[in-house]
C-alpha cells in the first residue's frame, strides 16, 4: 500500500448515517434470534496478555491471600472497573 493512500478521504456519507433513526433501518433481511440460536451460541473469552505490572505490595498480598486463582480475581476487578467507567470523559494520564 502506498503512503499517500492512507489519506484518502471516506466515501462514507457520515452525515446521512447519523441522521438515520433506528426506526428506519430495515432488518426483514434478519431473521429473529429464537431460544435455539442462543442454545448453540459459544462464549468466546477475550485473549489475555502476558504483562508485568507494577503493584503495591499490600495490594498484591490481599489477593493473593484470597486463594488460589488470584489472578483471574485481579482481572476481574480491574474489568468491572473498567466497565463502570467505560463512556465517561477519558482523561489525561498522569
Amino acid at each position: 500500500m502506498k503512503k499517500n493512500n492512507i489519506k484518502k478521504k471516506s466515501k462514507t456519507n457520515w452525515d446521512r448515517i447519523k441522521a438515520t433513526k433506528d426506526e428506519d433501518i430495515d432488518y426483514s433481511d434478519i431473521p429473529p434470534l429464537d431460544e435455539n440460536f442462543f442454545a448453540n451460541a459459544v462464549i468466546l473469552k477475550p485473549r489475555k496478555k502476558q504483562l508485568t505490572i507494577r503493584i503495591d505490595s499490600d495490594v498484591y498480598d490481599f489477593f493473593k491471600g484470597l486463594g488460589n486463582k488470584y489472578q483471574p480475581r485481579m482481572n476481574a476487578v480491574l474489568r468491572r472497573y473498567m466497565e463502570l467507567t467505560q463512556g465517561q470523559t477519558k482523561r489525561k494520564a498522569s
